[in-house]
């Protein structure tokens, strides 16, 4: 028995005296915790949302107030015009519009009933549909404050509509963020072990003393890849059209080019954890669990990224997924050209151009 506890405690001993293990004990599950419970959330809070107020009378303002004191909505300003409203939707930062037309509080009250109009963004169907519901509660509750002092019965009708995807496909959310996580996790996944497998089959000696610039021998491990991931763009896209019915409003050639951005990031990134790593295993296990999670999660297309601690929506601006999403949702969705992602585009090339000096700087062109 004694001998037992002696190996109990040297296996102790050993736990603590391994950071990666205690990591793996404690880290990972106080992280997925406060992830899961506290940050991620299917619940919508502060979403930028548009007022168009034709009306301007004391109901239409009594409403807004409303919608102002909730939770759920962030009213990010007022417009008077259905242009604005399009302009306003492009820009991808409003979830939705609510139109108060001319003479609202005069119909309420002389004809007993009036219309609000609700226009939502679809590309989301999900999100759509919850903002539509919590607008459509607010204006019901101030519709029964009214009623207890009325004479006669009022009724506020809300004509709901979604733009961009009124049939509320789930694809035209989900396939966007399927195509950001299997590019990436792809090209990262394969370019991090190749030049690790050289290393561990001892043919990096071989190629170190060629006269072969050792920036080619980088250049040289990711080109193959590059093309296979476009091949594979290529079936992805094949497939959403045909099977999927995702719809394809923009340019074929705008959406390709975002793709290959993300997939030279992703490929930059796949080969500094390749020179930073001394095994397939270690390379392997850092794209999985280096990628996998932080694009699931921080994407957007899984929980509402504007629902998490900004802390965490900072985080996600390092993401390269997050940008080509929301690239992949203005095209393919709404039909925007490269007017409307020039932003998130030049990001990604960022992105691309810093993680390809890191690669090359932590290139050791020396095994010893």
């Amino acid at each position: 028995m004694k001998q037992f506890l002696t190996f109990v405690r040297k296996e102790f001993y050993h736990v603590f005296r391994d950071p990666k293990t205690l990591l793996l004990l404690f880290g990972m599950p106080i992280a997925q915790i406060i992830l899961f419970g506290f940050a991620l959330t299917n619940e919508i809070k502060n979403s930028n949302i548009v007022i168009c107020d034709y009306a301007n009378d004391i109901a239409s303002q009594r409403i807004i107030d409303k919608i102002e004191a909730s939770k759920s909505f962030d009213i990010k300003k007022t417009i008077l015009s259905h242009q604005e409203i399009e302009a306003a939707f492009k820009t991808g930062k409003v979830k939705l519009v609510i139109v108060f037309p001319t003479n609202f509080n005069n119909e309420l009250l002389h004809l007993n009933k009036a219309q609000v109009q609700i226009i939502a963004d679809a590309s989301d169907p999900n999100t759509a549909s919850t903002l539509t519901s919590y607008a459509s509660n607010i204006i019901m509750d101030y519709q029964k404050e009214l009623m207890k002092n009325a004479s006669a019965p009022l009724r506020i009708n809300t004509d709901v509509r979604m733009i961009y995807n009124p049939e509320l496909k789930g694809a035209t959310n989900f396939v966007p963020g399927v195509m950001a996580l299997v590019l990436l996790l792809v090209c990262v996944l394969m370019t991090s072990v190749s030049i690790v497998k050289e290393k561990e089959t001892g043919t990096m000696e071989i190629l170190l003393v060629s006269p072969f610039n050792p920036i080619l021998v980088i250049i040289s491990k990711a080109v193959p890849y590059f093309f296979l991931s476009l091949v594979n763009l290529t079936l992805i896209l094949v497939l959403s059209v045909t099977l999927m019915d995702m719809p394809m409003n923009g340019s074929y050639l705008l959406l390709y080019l975002a793709s290959a951005l993300l997939i030279l990031t992703a490929l930059a990134l796949g080969l500094l954890i390749s020179n930073s790593t001394d095994s397939q295993q270690s390379a392997m296990l850092i794209s999985l669990m280096g990628m996998l999670m932080p694009t699931m999660l921080f994407t957007g297309f899984m929980f509402p990224l504007e629902n998490m601690p900004m802390p965490l929506q900072y985080i996600a601006n390092a993401i390269p997924s997050k940008w080509y999403y929301i690239i992949v949702k203005s095209v393919m969705i709404k039909g925007l050209g490269i007017a409307s992602v020039w932003k998130e585009l030049l990001i990604l090339t960022g992105m691309t151009l810093f993680l390809l000096v890191v690669s090359i700087k932590k290139f050791k062109i020396r095994l010893a």
